[in-house]
């Protein structure tokens, strides 16, 4: 596969912002571990990550973080996908440098996008955009392939692989029953019920001054307060 190609694109090539609920666009490209496309990680959980440039002190800690945490993505179904506009010879050599450094394998496939077509088309960068400065974004897709949550960092602020897996595991638990988490929200911990959304059923609700702020344990049946 030569260079990079996204396979979704718009009129004029004037990318769309992108939110949630949205299809992310897919793509085909070069990575350190051989050819990708978005497409194929359909069926999971995908943490889509992008980074300005290799050898850069603030994405290495990150990428070490990351390789370590391999083992509890796989266990949420969860594949790491990490996007940079540097070649894929830099890229190949960062991951050696990080080896040879930290004893860490990078263990995710790392995406070439020197055309910075794949920032642009997740809206990490300005169609007009001559460097990829502000390629620090997170993007948490889901099987069906729909953005569920994003999340953008400043270059000078590593990113929290422990926050990462916090959201996808809180996206899933909701998925799997009617109710949401609140701030903080580990697994294990009280979930809340979401809000009724009528009249009567608010003035049927027992008189407790925190009716619109239910919680209860996690694993409990629904129906209990």
């Amino acid at each position: 596969m030569g260079a990079i190609r996204v396979t979704e694109s718009t009129s004029a090539g004037v990318w769309p912002v992108l939110r949630i609920g949205d299809v992310a666009p897919d793509f085909e490209a070069r990575t350190t571990m051989g050819p990708v496309s978005l497409s194929s990680f359909r069926g999971r959980w995908l943490l889509l990550f992008s980074h300005p440039a290799d050898f850069t002190p603030v994405c290495t800690s990150e990428f070490v973080a990351l390789a370590r945490a391999a083992d509890r993505f796989a266990a949420l179904n969860c594949a790491l996908l990490a996007v940079s506009v540097d070649s894929l010879y830099a890229h190949l050599a960062w991951v050696r440098a990080i080896h040879e450094a930290f004893g860490v394998t990078v263990n995710f496939p790392i995406v070439e996008d020197t055309s910075m077509n794949v920032g642009r088309a997740f809206g990490m960068i300005a169609d007009d955009a001559t460097d990829s400065a502000t390629m620090r974004s997170s993007f948490f897709i889901d099987p069906d392939g729909i953005i569920r949550a994003s999340c953008c960092y400043p270059p000078t602020v590593g990113r929290s692989v422990d926050e990462m897996l916090r959201v996808i595991a809180a996206l899933q638990r909701v998925d799997a029953d009617h109710i949401v988490t609140p701030a903080g929200w580990q697994p294990g911990d009280d979930v809340l019920l979401p809000p009724s959304s009528n009249q009567a059923a608010v003035l049927a609700m027992p008189d407790d001054p925190a009716w619109f702020h239910r919680r209860r344990p996690d694993g409990e049946a629904p129906g209990h307060s």
